[in-house]
């Protein structure tokens, strides 16, 4: 890992990510994208997937509630534009943010 300034830098992820890439077919805007950073796949997937109770989303990620609602949105927003748009979704390999 590389040297910052600052807090200290934590991988914020729960579960393993590989580089995965969604393209639209047919679509004049497949070569513009969108990249979901693991983080936010992880926000995403405890949201509406994991069936979890609402306050082990943050817990499991081990962040605040208010910066687990930033991620999120921040997601939500990219994959809306990706959809509504036809843009490459990529899910980045690996994240590492300042705590």
């Amino acid at each position: 890992m590389w040297e910052t300034k600052g807090r200290k830098m934590k991988e914020r992820c729960v579960g393993d990510n590989a580089m995965y890439c969604f393209t639209p077919e047919d679509s004049p805007n497949a070569d513009e994208y969108v990249t979901i950073f693991c983080d936010e796949l992880e926000a995403l997937k405890l949201k509406n997937n994991d069936n979890l109770d609402i306050i082990t989303w943050w817990e499991k990620m081990g962040i605040s509630k208010s910066t687990f609602a930033r991620i999120y949105d921040s997601a939500s927003k990219k994959i809306t534009d990706a959809l509504l748009n036809g843009k490459t979704i990529r899910i980045a390999k690996r994240c590492y943010l300042k705590e």
